[in-house]
């Protein structure tokens, strides 16, 4: 009994360490932003591009549905002789996000970002949550809380930090380890297992980093392949490094990856020990590797679809890359690709390595009770 309540202690404790990071955390400036609806297209014209396409831009006439001027109607002058490829093109009734701020002179400028997809996004994740509480119960709902709680360390301390200035690196470490180390306490408990997967972790990140670092210096890889970058030195003032945040991109991208595949190499070693407590650490450390094998080549497939599938418009450029007058050597070694590359043969090797660590550690440090 009072082991059951140590443990409801311990569950408790990831969340008040949580209340407090969010209190210490300085509150970023954002934008003001309001929900509206389209009331009527006031004005559309139609622009070639010269490229064979059509761009519309629209001055429309909006109803704000909250916040301080909810009911009013305003107008957003959209026709201008600013271009945007992937503006959208929106008809009366349409819900959308609205920007709103005043210029240097006091007058209101209002922008539309976009379509309001907060309902179908919210009916998602409400099916994802329930999914997860239905099959996982308990251990699904600390699997929640760590999920918001990583959420929460990236949008509140490692973005604020890279806006400031500060390495990305360094700050996607820090920001990692701490990541990790609330998810695995949470969801594993204090014990352990938990100390193992937590070092397994972080010896593998620092890895990743190291391995990043050095081959994205070797590459020459600047960080401003990105269309995006434009719009980051703009925001940062120039302070952002691009370098360091490819790298933060990287390093942030395999930890859910690590955490998988350490956690389940680890559970391996554990039942493993259980069901046959008379096998040396070296046999343990074998037949744990062997399972650690099959888990490479499936979480390598996994990070590479998903690399894959965000950057699905470049595997056609590189597919036709002929089309273009380029060589394969020319294309691989065009930024934007080759970047990728990197990216997914980096993510790649940090979960090979992280293997043999998880299984060596847990197969001769790992206490296992024998089942009676």
């Amino acid at each position: 009994m009072n082991k059951r309540k140590n443990n409801k202690r311990l569950f408790l404790i990831p969340i008040f360490l949580l209340l407090v990071f969010w209190a210490a955390m300085p509150a970023s400036a954002q934008e003001e932003m309001f929900k509206a609806r389209v009331q009527e297209v006031v004005e559309q014209r139609e622009l070639d591009d010269n490229l064979s396409q059509v761009l519309i831009q629209q001055n429309l006439r909006l109803e704000i549905l909250e916040g301080s001027l909810k009911g009013q109607e305003v107008i957003f002058e959209g026709i201008g002789d600013l271009h945007v490829l992937s503006s959208n093109v929106y008809k009366n009734g349409d819900k959308v996000i609205v920007s709103y701020h005043l210029d240097s002179e006091g007058r209101e400028n209002f922008y539309v970002l976009g379509y309001d997809r907060s309902r179908p996004m919210f009916y998602l994740a409400l099916i994802f949550v329930l999914a997860v509480l239905a099959t996982g119960r308990l251990k699904g709902l600390r699997s929640l809380i760590a999920l918001v709680a990583s959420f929460l360390v990236i949008l509140k301390f490692i973005i604020p930090q890279i806006l400031s200035g500060a390495n990305p690196i360094l700050i996607s470490v820090i920001g990692g380890i701490a990541i990790l180390f609330f998810a695995i306490y949470l969801t594993q408990g204090f014990s352990p297992k938990a100390h193992i997967a937590n070092l397994s972790l972080s010896l593998a990140l620092l890895f990743s980093a190291f391995l990043s670092l050095f081959f994205t210096k070797a590459a020459k890889l600047s960080g401003y392949a990105g269309e995006e970058t434009i719009y980051l030195l703009d925001l940062g003032a120039g302070s952002i490094n691009l370098e360091g945040l490819l790298l933060a991109g990287i390093l942030i991208g395999t930890l859910g990856v690590l955490d998988d595949v350490i956690v389940s190499q680890i559970s391996a070693v554990e039942q493993i020990k259980k069901a046959n407590p008379n096998l040396s650490k070296r046999q343990v450390y074998g037949m744990s590797f062997k399972v650690g094998i099959d888990h490479i080549t499936s979480m390598i497939n996994t990070l590479f679809f998903a690399y894959a599938g965000a950057s699905l418009p470049l595997l056609i450029l590189f597919v036709n890359s002929d089309i273009l007058g380029l060589n394969f050597v020319q294309a691989i070694n065009n930024e934007i690709i080759a970047t990728e590359i990197v990216r997914t043969l980096l993510g790649s090797v940090g979960i090979i390595f992280s293997i043999p660590i998880a299984n060596y550690l847990a197969s001769y440090f790992l206490p296992v009770k024998k089942e009676t």
